[in-house]
């Protein structure tokens, strides 16, 4: 099984934002990078404007495990950043796990299993 890292640096962010290519649909922006690492790493980013905290984390929570249940379904040696949109605030773990897979598939990021 695959192992991921959190992204927490400033600069990080700023990276992946600026040399990253990004798809986004009604719930998510996917940001996605080359980081030459073996492992990816993934950076969850809710604007306050999205709701209160307990919101907040609760979308964080929300994402982190939809990307660990399907992390081996992912290729090695990325630097993804998921930011929520604010209609992701009433979005349920099922919607944000769509959003998350359909954002992956657009960037090709899946390994084929029977594409």
């Amino acid at each position: 099984m695959k192992f991921s890292t959190s992204l927490k640096k400033n600069e990080d962010f700023r990276r992946v934002y600026k040399t990253g290519k990004s798809y986004a649909n009604q719930f998510l922006v996917l940001y996605v990078a080359e980081n030459h690492l073996p492992e990816n790493r993934l950076g969850i980013s809710v604007s306050k404007k999205v709701g209160n905290s307990v919101v907040r984390h609760h979308l964080c929570r929300l994402v982190r495990e939809s990307y660990r249940l399907h992390e081996g379904m992912f290729n090695s040696g990325l630097d993804m950043v998921v930011l929520c949109r604010v209609s992701a605030s009433t979005a349920t773990y099922a919607d944000v796990e769509k959003s998350l897979m359909h954002l992956a598939k657009l960037h090709k990021i899946l390994i084929n299993k029977e594409d």
